[in-house]
């Protein structure tokens, strides 16, 4: 039986509960989301470091940035042919967040997602009467009581949806080192429910369904029956994604994801000042011992000292998306290890939902 159930946010629609999660630099880009988008899915563009390949970037990050945000907007919209929801996810700890957030409402992104930290001034740069639906990326209770308590007292408003990110979930993580090492002894799904209670108080406050979508360690359809009977409204799955043709990553990037081990694995710390899961290679072996060189800044995190960080993300993440695997960070979720050949977004879609 295939899954007969829409994803509504506002007055917003997708045909399937399933978002396609943000992975950058440059792994969800137009061709991905907009594959997705066609899919009747929710198509999510990262915006982190997006104008990497945009003539002009190693001198003015900031400006193909933002013409890349424009650009990869417009392109899958017009691939997704009126079907889906096409948005962006944004990294709070990005130095631009504030450009970048405006940029895709101009843009005409659906929808705007934006975790890393937690966004607290995001309703300041998004009008409640504009079409963009915004959402935070939370981990916990607590997380998801002190935005919405802090967005209803600053800005009298409410999320339009929020996505719930567990810890086995890939790239940045909103867990302690300690949670992670003791993740098979959490009871995450209590967390789920919880969250879900809580955002109840401001549904009734502002007249309106916050939906819940569940994020991190999502596989298959089993996976998204299981969120779906905790009470969420839908699922978000990013890795899965990145084993499809239409992915923007090159061809050795998704193989490494197609070749990985379960125990390829680890948890990192990033430059970001947060873990992360990433898959092990050459580079996390050298960082390990001793921090690399960095000859060059890109102006990407608000909070970031070349000095002290052990590596420059933003060069980790591009040589990993454009086929340096070994040298690059390769972020991914905890379920790599069980992807294990290539497809096409439509091929994912049928699958996930029949």
């Amino acid at each position: 039986m295939s899954i007969n159930k829409q994803l509504k946010i506002g007055n917003l629609t997708a045909k399937l509960p399933i978002i396609q999660g943000g992975m950058g630099v440059g792994v969800s880009r137009s061709s991905l989301a907009g594959a997705v988008a066609k899919e009747g899915g929710v198509g999510i563009i990262s915006t982190a470091q997006i104008g990497y390949d945009e003539e002009g970037f190693e001198k003015d990050q900031a400006a193909c940035n933002n013409r890349a945000i424009h650009k990869h907007i417009k392109r899958a919209k017009e691939l997704a042919q009126g079907n889906g929801l096409v948005g962006v996810n944004i990294m709070v700890a990005l130095k631009h967040y504030a450009e970048h957030v405006k940029e895709a409402v101009a843009a005409g992104a659906d929808v705007i997602i934006s975790g890393a930290g937690l966004p607290m001034n995001l309703p300041e740069l998004v009008s409640e009467t504009c079409r963009t639906k915004i959402a935070p990326i939370v981990s916990s209770k607590r997380a998801a009581q002190l935005i919405l308590k802090m967005w209803a007292h600053k800005y009298d408003r409410t999320a339009d949806f929020l996505v719930v990110e567990g810890p086995k979930a890939g790239g940045h993580l909103g867990f302690s080192r300690e949670q992670l090492d003791e993740i098979d002894t959490m009871d995450y799904d209590e967390e789920i429910r919880q969250i879900i209670a809580c955002k109840e108080e401001y549904e009734k406050r502002y007249g309106k369904k916050i939906p819940v979508i569940v994020a991190g360690g999502i596989f298959d359809r089993a996976d998204i029956d299981h969120a779906l009977e905790l009470g969420a409204d839908g699922v978000q799955i990013a890795s899965r994604f990145v084993a499809t043709e239409e992915c923007d990553a090159s061809e050795a990037y998704k193989q490494a994801y197609i070749n990985a081990k379960e125990e390829d694995v680890q948890i990192i710390q990033s430059p970001v000042g947060m873990p992360g899961r990433a898959l092990r290679n050459a580079l996390i072996e050298r960082v390990e011992k001793e921090k690399e060189p960095i000859k060059k800044c890109y102006n990407c995190l608000a909070k970031c000292n070349p000095g002290k960080v052990p590596y420059c993300i933003t060069k980790a993440l591009i040589d990993a998306v454009k086929g340096d695997v070994e040298n690059g960070l390769v972020f991914c979720g905890s379920n790599v290890g069980r992807i294990n050949q290539m497809m096409s977004v439509h091929e994912l879609m049928q699958e996930l939902v029949s």
